[in-house]
């Protein structure tokens, strides 16, 4: 995802106790423990449901095999963690920094992202033994890491399990665009489940009109491009409580829309000609009906449920079908900090109108950890909220995704927005 890193916040609970949080080291020491252990963890049980055959697929340029997400965020604590911070520590294979690293140009030369498929050598037993060689060496690190030094190697640590985090989501979104691919419709998980729309009142609420403070908190752990905290003004503004179901798609579908240029913007349009876009991604007819590929196979496209993988170029023609527009980033963060909207974590990321550029004020970190977020701020468009395939505690009000505009394999949807 998104390629986020870093502001030098405390930790949040998500993860677990922070530095400063901590009644003494040794308590400190076994809290990072415990998050190393949790989130490296839960990596392994994303990857369990796949073959070894499943780890090396790569179904286009913007997706990674899944063996290939495993090594690189083992990478990025042997890179950035232990490298610099554990004495004596040596490198698992060196050969694996050229294939794992992604773009810090810093950290020096890597593997074509398009090529990441090919890469059969080293398999997938390979990596689980390189990731059990960081994961001891990351623990003796916690152990012994000296007082002086322990703030700065926790807050690096800090940021590794988050970019894990945001990599354990990419290999699910990743491995079902391959799924997508086979005629066999391969299933991932058979006992997984789609979650329910939230019930209660539909319509548009307010968003109070003024002057706003947006932006991280300072509270708890936040990538660098969700600061400084800032003022925004907001018009008078509604913003539909819930997200846009797929009942709604269908008649988007059924008005001949993916068919009326009239409704799309230029690149839109051009999209939509050239992919042959007529329905979200992944859905397709099949006996006179609208299925979906799903993490648990083919299934009916269920009409309650939030529509999820439409590009933003979808999203603001649906908007403009609709007679309203989408949010900007601003209108959605202060109307979920207010608790307003339903489903504005776990189901769809959620497109805005907004750019992906930096906040008023925005630096970037020095060094190679300063490449994670800033040389993004052009071209992409910024989604907020979170998905179903967010791990648990990943999410914030303030967190900033973000996408090219055509970009569909995510679990990304919308809600809508109206001007009074």
């Amino acid at each position: 995802m998104p390629r986020a890193v870093i502001s030098l916040a405390p930790r949040g609970a998500a993860i677990g106790q922070s530095v400063a949080e901590s009644r003494s080291l040794d308590a400190s020491r076994t809290g990072w423990r415990d998050a190393i252990r949790r989130v490296r963890g839960e990596t392994e049980r994303r990857a369990a449901h796949l073959s070894a055959e499943d780890q090396i697929v790569q179904s286009m340029a913007d997706a990674s095999p899944t063996k290939w997400h495993r090594a690189h965020v083992t990478w990025f604590f042997e890179q950035f963690l232990l490298v610099p911070n554990e004495p004596g520590y040596q490198i698992f294979d060196e050969r694996f920094p050229f294939l794992f690293n992604s773009y810090y140009v810093a950290a020096g030369p890597r593997h074509a992202r398009p090529q990441r498929g090919l890469i059969t050598r080293p398999n997938a037993e390979d990596v689980t033994a390189y990731r059990a060689h960081v994961d001891a060496a990351v623990e003796r690190l916690i152990e012994t890491v000296p007082a002086d030094k322990a703030a700065q190697v926790f807050l690096i640590m800090e940021i590794g399990l988050h970019h894990e985090q945001q990599h354990q989501e990419l290999l699910i979104t990743d491995i079902l665009h391959a799924f997508a691919q086979n005629p066999t419709d391969p299933i991932y998980d058979p006992a997984w489940q789609p979650p329910r729309a939230a019930l209660g009142p539909r319509g548009f609420v307010d968003v109070p009109a003024g002057i706003h403070v947006v932006g991280h908190d300072g509270e708890g752990f936040c990538f660098d491009n969700e600061t400084p905290r800032h003022d925004e003004l907001i018009p008078n503004v509604r913003i539909a409580r819930h997200l846009v179901s797929n009942a709604e798609w269908l008649e988007f579908i059924d008005a001949g829309s993916y068919a009326t240029p009239s409704l799309w913007l230029s690149d839109g349009w051009a999209a939509v000609q050239a992919e042959g876009w007529q329905a979200p991604g992944y859905w397709r007819r099949q006996d006179g009906a609208w299925h979906s590929m799903t993490l648990s196979g083919l299934k009916p496209v269920d009409p309650a449920a939030a529509v999820t993988h439409v590009s933003y170029y979808e999203a603001e023609a649906f908007a403009r079908f609709a007679g309203k527009h989408l949010p900007s980033e601003t209108e959605w963060e202060v109307a979920a900090r207010a608790g307003v909207i339903a489903d504005a974590f776990g189901v769809a990321w959620q497109w805005t109108r907004s750019a992906y550029l930096p906040y008023p004020g925005y630096r970037a970190a020095e060094g190679a950890l300063g490449e994670y977020n800033g040389k993004f701020m052009v071209s992409q468009m910024v989604l907020r909220g979170s998905s179903l395939a967010t791990p648990e505690g990943h999410e914030r009000v303030s967190y900033r995704n973000f996408f090219y505009p055509p970009a569909r394999w995510q679990f990304s949807g919308l809600r809508l927005a109206e001007f009074v």
